[in-house]
């Protein structure tokens, strides 16, 4: 397996096109036995174990995913990073993760596609440009960059919006970070996995967890589809079925799955070059670079496992498109799809120990899960190392909720329009 991709691998190919290139990462047989396991290769798992290994030196570990990698949430998603929350917990792991995004390419040598084009919420009421402010002003406080435009300023940053008189939801301004933007999903897949491969972490896909395995109060390893392994240490990043494998270990957590569509246009020109968000519905859209309009909405509100979405769902999407941006009523939809979202009583995630010893938990991830996934990674793989949070995931314990210590970025300021 190539250690690095250079000039001069990309020429010796070229000269030598009939030749596969070599794997990214290495695909061996499961051991018996490691000194860690994480459920779950998606985003999160894989930058797990590549922290774990680069950060703490553990290296015998092993990256459990039931289909191949890419094939779950962190390849099903709208690709949306940035980091303007208001509470402190959310406020620095966001820009921690934002932080990170902006060398990841170079960390990895992959490149992971970082595009800073900025980020837009389109007010519709004089109100919500007041809580914008006070947003931004958290922001800015914070060190996290943040800038408040008028209708006039946003006319000109983003022209192709509805601003008629006879607009559905008038349009008075908008907040703008502009070092938000989008990642390509499948390159931070890619490029966790050859990083953490070359590291010596072992990726066994299509390796289904069927059973965790327990001694009294302690886990032991894991029952799967290609066998038992043991280990004394494991970790669950399994997004939307977050719920179903702590069950396997007796934990009941406060976690339901629901399906969140998003949307893909046919290819057009370049027109949309900012993610931009829209404050009379929890509607989002960007353009990728093969030039399709890339949206999405809520979820669907109902508990499920299913990825595919539902009609009801798609009207009121495709609804708020047209009504905010006029030109894409004149777009063929190409293709949508489903990802399985695990939701908390207050929208944040829980990345903690957990009351069975030697197992630990990162989900509930709600809307947030792929902004996050380097410090995500970061953070789960300190406290599997350390069996303690760090500072960045301390306000993520699963005990918060009973505590009072609710992160309800909603409940303080919500973004869209009150229905």
């Amino acid at each position: 397996m190539a250690k690095g991709y250079s000039i001069f691998s990309i020429l010796k190919h070229a000269l030598r096109p009939s030749e596969p290139w070599p794997e990214a990462w290495a695909k061996p047989e499961p051991k018996p036995n490691y000194d860690a396991i994480i459920i779950g290769g998606g985003g999160h798992g894989l930058a797990t174990a590549y922290y774990l290994a680069k950060n703490h030196g553990l290296t015998n570990i092993a990256v459990l995913e039931k289909g191949y990698i890419g094939s779950g949430n962190v390849g099903r998603n709208t690709t949306l990073i940035r980091s303007d929350y208001m509470l402190g917990a959310n406020t620095a792991f966001f820009e921690k993760s934002m932080q990170m995004w902006e060398g990841l390419s170079h960390e990895l040598d992959f490149n992971c596609m970082v595009s800073h084009r900025g980020r837009v919420v389109v007010a519709v009421s004089p109100w919500q440009m007041d809580g914008f402010a006070r947003r931004g002003n958290i922001m800015r406080l914070h060190g996290i960059d943040a800038e408040l435009l008028s209708r006039e300023e946003l006319q000109k940053e983003v022209p192709y919006l509805d601003y008629s008189k006879n607009a559905r939801f008038p349009i008075y301004g908008a907040i703008h970070q502009r070092r938000a933007g989008t990642v390509r999903h499948d390159a931070v897949a890619w490029g966790y996995a050859r990083a953490a491969s070359q590291l010596g972490v072992h990726i066994i896909e299509n390796c289904e967890v069927t059973g965790i395995l327990k001694s009294g109060n302690k886990v032991v390893g894991v029952e799967t589809s290609r066998g038992k392994i043991l280990s004394d240490k494991i970790g669950i990043a399994v997004a939307g079925h977050t719920s179903q494998v702590a069950r396997m270990a007796g934990l009941k957590l406060p976690v339901e799955s629901h399906v969140l569509q998003a949307f893909v246009t046919e290819p057009v020109k370049p027109i949309c070059h900012h993610v931009v968000s829209w404050g009379a519905e929890l509607f989002y859209m960007s353009q990728s670079d093969k030039g399709g309009m890339v949206f999405g909405g809520h979820i669907d509100g109902f508990n499920t496992f299913t990825q595919r979405g539902q009609f009801f769902k798609m009207k009121d999407v495709l609804e708020a498109a047209v009504s905010l941006a006029p030109f894409m009523s004149r777009l063929r939809l190409l293709r949508h799809w489903g990802g399985i979202n695990d939701m908390t009583p207050d929208g944040s995630p829980f990345i903690c120990t957990t009351s069975v010893e030697g197992l630990y938990l990162n989900g509930g991830w709600c809307y947030q899960g792929f902004k996050a996934t380097p410090a995500s990674g970061l953070t789960f793989a300190h406290t599997m190392a350390n069996n303690a949070p760090h500072d960045l995931n301390a306000g993520f314990a699963l005990d918060r909720l009973m505590k009072g210590k609710e992160l309800d970025e909603h409940g303080i300021g919500n973004w869209t329009y009150k229905q």
